[in-house]
This record gives structure tokens, sequence and C-alpha cells, in this order.
């Protein structure tokens, strides 16, 4: 009995599936409108954003009102005597309102403020910008998690049933005397082996599901396949330099933290700046009236008379118990701390790119590799299968070859997934990464 075990595996993977099925694109669009984790840095990029228009409004002109009505009584103002004798004449009454412009003419620490908040936002924006990227690629990994689940259940239910059927066809040979007890517990042990894998491939299919629907908040339903003909393309260019070079110019990482650098030497000016005087204009207007009322009705002029103040405040710093020389120290601490930073994500995306690059280029190799792997071992299994029944082949020989062409194709699923994926990484990395390339990926399913 002959098992091309490749093709069982393919039968049984596309008889789960229909002629339909969702695509990488839809998978996109829901994570787009329902991932949580690209809503909260849409979120944090507004908050931030928001730091903008609180900062530039100290420098604008602030108006304010303010009214005052008090009572007071008892005080020996308030008495006068009749016939020598004390008459309590009432209340003391007061009533102040005003209005107050006031404008900041010169203060550099809120004009410091004001650009580093700026600064900020232009870091919050750019790693919006990194998570957007990087949806791209969390999505096309979980999507092709999903395909990878698959094909190892049905790699596994294949394996499962060619050795339920070597461990029949031993029991068979046995009970008419044409091999040894020993090929049936040597089939029994990797057919009940084989029983254990389809379930663990099942539970990790069931979790790879779960991973993708996390993403995009719907169930998964059938995806459509990766097709036969990859195109094994390499990068270009086909230098590893000039990628290094493009990300380091591009990653969204890369320029937040150069953002946050120049917050960071803002907020030192602004420190610096606690030294210096501060100039502020104000123009005031209010009225203010005072009457003493008895139990008899009122008396004195109720209606104030109103008055203008304008004045220009000069406020120089002089000593503030050393807090001022304290905030310019942490402050420069903070930007040392931010460059330290720029320099640890320059590093680490200059690895990743010269990482994905050189797996994109091993993983053309990879596929090539383990698709001629898969052949040889539907070959080689062919021959062992014949060969045992001839005689030439013990029931461990043919165990074994069952084994490895699993393993060859197991391997040829993982590793053209995996080129998809790093090819994406390495855009990713460059920060050249945009909705073409999903489409892209997109195309090469059926």
């Amino acid at each position: 009995m002959r098992l091309k075990l490749l093709t069982l595996a393919l039968a049984l993977s596309a008889t789960s599936l229909p002629g339909h099925g969702e695509d990488l694109m839809d998978a996109y669009r829901q994570a787009r409108a329902n991932d949580p984790v690209l809503a909260q840095a849409e979120a944090t990029r507004l908050s931030v954003g928001e730091g903008v228009t609180q900062t530039r409004a100290l420098l604008l002109p602030q108006l304010s009102g303010r009214a005052t009505f008090s009572q007071s009584s008892g005080s020996s103002a308030q008495t006068t005597t009749l016939g020598g004798a004390p008459i309590n004449a009432g209340h003391l009454r007061s009533r102040d309102e005003s209005l107050e412009l006031s404008q900041t003419i010169l203060d550099l620490s809120k004009i410091a403020d004001l650009h580093a908040a700026e600064s900020q936002s232009d870091s919050q924006n750019a790693q919006y910008n990194a998570s957007l990227q990087e949806l791209f690629v969390r999505v096309t990994a979980a999507y092709f998690g999903v395909l990878t689940s698959q094909d190892e259940l049905a790699y596994a239910k294949a394996n499962e049933d060619a050795f339920r059927q070597s461990y029949e066809q031993a029991e068979q040979r046995f009970n008419v005397g044409l091999s040894a007890v020993t090929d049936v517990y040597q089939a029994k042990s990797y057919y009940e082996l084989a029983k254990a894998q389809t379930v663990a491939a099942n539970n990790a299919l069931n979790d790879a599901r779960e991973a993708l629907a996390q993403i995009t908040g719907k169930p998964v339903g059938n995806l459509k396949q990766l097709r036969d003909d990859l195109p094994m393309v390499a990068p270009k260019p086909a230098d590893p330099n000039a990628w290094v070079s493009e990300a380091l110019k591009n990653n969204p990482n890369v320029a937040a933290q150069q953002y946050n650098v120049e917050a960071a030497s803002h907020s030192v000016n602004s420190a610096r700046a606690g030294h210096l005087p501060t100039i502020n204009a104000s123009v005031s207007r209010g009225t203010s009236a005072n009457w003493l009322e008895n139990m008899g009705g009122a008396f004195a002029d109720r209606n104030g008379r109103y008055g203008t103040t304008v004045g220009i405040t000069l406020t120089v710093p002089i000593f503030s118990g050393f807090a001022t020389q304290s905030r310019v120290r942490q402050s420069i601490y903070q930007r040392d701390a931010a460059e330290d930073s720029l320099e640890a994500q320059r590093r680490q995306v200059t690895r990743d790119t010269l990482n994905f690059y050189r797996s994109v280029i091993a993983g053309i190799s990879q596929v090539e590799a383990n698709k001629a792997s898969v052949e040889s071992g539907q070959k080689a299994l062919e021959a062992t299968r014949a060969g045992f029944d001839v005689g030439t082949q013990t029931m461990l020989n043919v165990l074994n070859a069952i084994q490895t062409l699993t393993q060859a194709e197991s391997s040829y699923s993982q590793s053209r997934h995996a080129l998809i994926l790093d090819q994406l990484q390495l855009k990713q990395a460059a920060g050249t990464i945009d909705i073409k390339d999903i489409e892209a990926v997109n195309s090469l399913l059926e």
C-alpha cells in the first residue's frame, strides 16, 4: 500500500475549506477598525497633541473677571448714639467688580516649553506611524500563523493516517506469519505518537485563530491559502548598507526618538530660563462700592465708581533655594537619557534591518531546499514501501521515511510563510512599508 503523504495532506486541508474564504485584506480592514493597540496609539497621539494647545495658551492673552460681595457687623464703625445711648446702625456691605486682561510680553521659559510640547507631539505622531506600520506586520504574522497551523494539522492528520495504515499492515503481516511482533510494536508506537501530535496541532490551530481574532476583533473564518508558485524575489537594492541607510532615515521609531531628544533640549532651555526676567502687561477695569444698611433702610451710595488700571510688571528671579539649578541639571540628565535612547534605537534598527535582509536571502534558499526535500522524501517513502513489500526494507525504515517526509513538508510550509514575513519586516525596518505591500501579499493568496 503506497501513500503520497503530501497529496493526502493537501487533500485534507482542502476538504476543510470552501472555495472562497477571507483574505489578508479582509483581516487588515477588520484590524484597522478594531485593533485596541492601534486605537490606544491614536488616543495617546491626540492626548499629547493637546499639550501644544495648552502650552501655547500660556503665551496668549488671559482674560478674567472677578466679583466680590462682603458684609460685616458688630464693629464700632457701625454703631451710633441717640440721647447718649448706643444704637446698632446695621451692617457694612461692600461690592467689588473687575475685569482684567493680561498678556505675556517676554517669558523665554514658556516659549521653550511650547517648542518642547511641539517636539513631543511630533514624536507621538511618529510613534503612531510606527504603530500603523507594525499593524501591517502583526496582521500578516497572525494570518500566516493560522495558515501554518492549518498546514501543521493537515500534515499531522496525514501522518497519523499513514502510521495507522502501517500499523494495520504490520498486524496483518504478523497474523499470517510474514513479520515479527516487533514490527507491530514499532508501528503502534509511531501511530500513538502521531495521534498525540494531531491533538497538539489542533490545539495550536485554535490558539492561532484566537491570536488573529485578538487583532481583528472578529471570529476567524476560512482563510485563503498561499499559492504554490511563490515568487522568489531578492531585496532591491541588493546592498544591505543601502537598506540600513534608508532605515536610519525613514524608520518612524528612530524619528520618534529624535523628536524626544529635541523636546529634552527645549526643556533644558526652559529650565535655564528660570534665571531670566519676565515681562507681563495687564489692564483692568472695575468698580467698588461700600454702604451701611440698617433696619430702617439703606443709606450711603451703592453705586461705585469705575476705574481703569494699566501696568507692566517686570519680574527678576534672584534666589529660589537652588531649585532652578536643580531643574537645569535634571533637564540635562533627561536630555542625556533621550540621546542614549536614540542611539539604542538606531543600533536596534540597524541590527533588525541587516537581520531581515539576510533572512530574506536565506529564506529563498530555504524554500527551494525544502521543496526539493519534500520531493525527495516522497520518492524515498515510495521506494521504502516497495522494498518493504518485497522484504528488503524493515517496518522501522518505512516509519522513519514517513516521519522524514512529514518533517520536510512542515519545514517547506513554514519557510514559505516565513519568507513573506521577512520581506515585510525588512520594509518595516526600513520605514517604507505601506498598504501596497499588504495588497501585494494578498495577491499571492488563492
